[in-house]
């Protein structure tokens, strides 16, 4: 069974549950109106966060852990998702947080179309503290035919799915990323936030992730990134196909 960072197995860590953006920095790269000095909005949405649909390419792998890029390489992304009751505006905490996405060529693990089958790069859980953040280091997404840049994610309160969703990324930013190793190697279109077909039918808009650059001046350094989502505890919202 696989072992998280602390030596806890993701079904013991599960098994111990009790509860349960928007700016871009970087200078000389975003503009003024972009920048945003706080990793999450000071007046934080109470409000539901939609359901999105789960995509085909979830596995349930039992990898807790915090540390998901397997070596793969690209830009870093330190990614802080917060979770809140949606009723009370609190942070939960020992929430896991199952996210997954894509490698920067576009593929994803475990799945012999992708030509990965057996692979686990970019797939992992977290606990939520008691801050409600669940935090991951993890590589910037790359891009595929018909797709946004995006994350998915699921969030399990008390044993069950509260949350199905995805996170999406300024189409700004990622067109500067683009321009970088190994991501200017795709030649394939990508596909804009206004034409995603999940973006636009299923409030996308509302996960877009808050970014900040890890270095001043740079984005080759990485960024912070950051959401807020908030959700019913005791809800098992059934997710999209």
């Amino acid at each position: 069974m696989t072992r998280t960072d602390d030596g806890l197995t993701r079904r013991g860590a599960l098994r111990g549950l009790g509860g349960a953006g928007l700016g871009l920095a970087g200078l000389g790269l975003f503009g003024p109106k972009d920048f945003e000095d706080e990793a999450f909005s000071a007046t934080p949405s109470c409000t539901l966060t939609a359901e999105q649909e789960e995509g085909p390419y979830y596995l349930d792998l039992e990898k807790v852990r915090k540390n998901i890029t397997e070596g793969k390489s690209g830009v870093r992304l330190d990614l802080r998702i917060k979770i809140v009751d949606s009723s009370s505006c609190d942070a939960l905490k020992d929430v896991a947080v199952d996210i997954w996405h894509c490698a920067a060529n576009g593929k994803y693990s475990g799945f012999s179309a992708e030509g990965t089958s057996g692979e686990t790069f970019l797939r992992g859980i977290q606990l939520t503290a008691e801050d409600g953040v669940a935090a991951f280091r993890t590589i910037y997404p790359g891009w595929y035919q018909g797709r946004a840049t995006h994350i998915h994610l699921k969030a399990h309160v008390d044993g069950h799915v509260s949350h199905t969703g995805q996170l999406f990324f300024r189409d700004a930013t990622t067109d500067k990323v683009a321009k970088l190793s190994p991501y200017s190697s795709r030649t394939i279109t990508r596909t804009r936030n206004k034409v995603d077909r999940v973006y636009t039918q299923e409030h996308g808009s509302s996960s877009v992730l808050a970014l900040t650059a890890r270095k001043k001046g740079s984005i080759r350094s990485g960024f912070v990134a950051s959401a807020t989502l908030g959700v019913d505890p005791d809800a098992t919202p059934a997710a999209a196909g």
